[in-house]
């Protein structure tokens, strides 16, 4: 299967490289989402029995969940190519249109941050979606002419960490909407386990169910610690990845048994020492602690929140009493004194 790239994109880095060796190509390869799997092999199934493009597909959660993974997967079960941009690199409507005119027959066309498409472009997106056609406008003001394209059917797979922002008008276009969900430790550990072996590793069981436990519910966490724990492993001069090493790695990378890493502890304690736990708005955490309110919003806040460590409220974020024993605080003197 030919694999293409729409729009020029920046080199990339070592760890991106290493996510596209490890990525599963097949359906079957795919660990986790059991339902979302099993749903997208009856309608691809369906696809290919019809002779006709799969419905276009919607799919959303927090980041490192394997919705690209899931494009290039879709890709591949359809038999078709697949071509990737992202929203933010369609500026223009000759972006957009450059894209689409290049699609054959059943190809699919992977827009990641689907979200963060300008409106007007998403106006001239609709109609391709729908009848496969491209209406846009040429030519410079006073000297303007519309110009429509008739388009190959072909399969629109969006990705985004805020279904939210989408407008209702896009989101209505997809056929298929799929929310993906974290991963649970024994997912997990059965990706790292295939990680090690498509990059010809060892690691303990014991090993891999740890990385597991502190990879925040998500695989390009636990890929990516699993990189890093390699690392000390080789340093070390270690055949095999051992449960003492990766205790060891993980305490060097100030990740806790419950997948926090330094920028999670940061964001709690800044709520619990400056704001007394809260409620306290977005913006003032971010300035508190450095960090972009989108980055807090989209990486962090998710796992906390489901982990029951924040919650929000309609005055602001507030930690919950279980983050105060993770971090070892007395809630009740941290109230007490706050008080005073």
């Amino acid at each position: 299967m030919a694999e293409e790239r729409v729009i020029t994109e920046r080199e990339l880095t070592d760890d991106e490289i290493m996510d596209n060796t490890i990525r599963p190509e097949t359906i079957e390869e795919y660990v986790g989402q059991d339902e979302v799997v099993d749903n997208l092999k009856v309608f691809i199934k369906a696809a290919k029995m019809r002779k006709e493009a799969l419905d276009h597909v919607l799919l959303y959660g927090p980041p490192g969940l394997g919705k690209t993974t899931l494009a290039y997967i879709i890709a591949h079960e359809l038999g078709s190519n697949i071509k990737t941009t992202s929203g933010p690199s369609i500026e223009k409507s000759g972006d957009l249109a450059a894209v689409l005119s290049t699609l054959e027959p059943g190809d699919v066309l992977f827009i990641d941050e689907i979200h963060r498409l300008p409106r007007f472009i998403e106006e001239i997106l609709y109609p391709a979606m729908e009848d496969f056609t491209l209406d846009i406008i040429v030519g410079s003001e006073g000297n303007t002419r519309n110009i429509k394209i008739d388009l190959p059917p072909f399969t629109l797979v969006g990705a985004t960490t805020r279904a939210g922002d989408l407008t209702a008008p896009l989101r209505d276009r997809f056929g298929i909407i799929n929310k993906l969900n974290y991963y649970s430790d024994k997912e997990l550990e059965k990706i790292v386990k295939r990680t090690a072996k498509v990059l010809n590793m060892k690691i303990a069981s014991d090993a891999a169910l740890e990385l597991a436990k502190r990879s925040r519910g998500t695989p390009r966490i636990a890929n990516r610690l699993f990189k890093r724990v390699s690392d000390f492993s080789l340093v070390e001069g270690k055949e095999k990845i051992d449960l003492e090493i990766t205790n060891k790695a993980l305490e060097r990378l100030k990740v806790d048994k419950y997948g926090l890493d330094a920028t999670d502890h940061q964001l709690l304690l800044a709520i619990i020492n400056k704001f007394g736990g809260g409620p306290v708005g977005i913006d003032a955490i971010s300035n508190s602690i450095g960090e972009e309110v989108t980055t807090i919003e989209d990486v962090y806040e998710p796992y906390l929140l489901q982990k029951g460590l924040l919650k929000r409220t309609n005055r602001g974020r507030v930690v919950t009493e279980k983050a105060y024993e993770v971090l070892n605080i007395d809630h009740q003197k941290n109230i007490f004194e706050n008080e005073g």
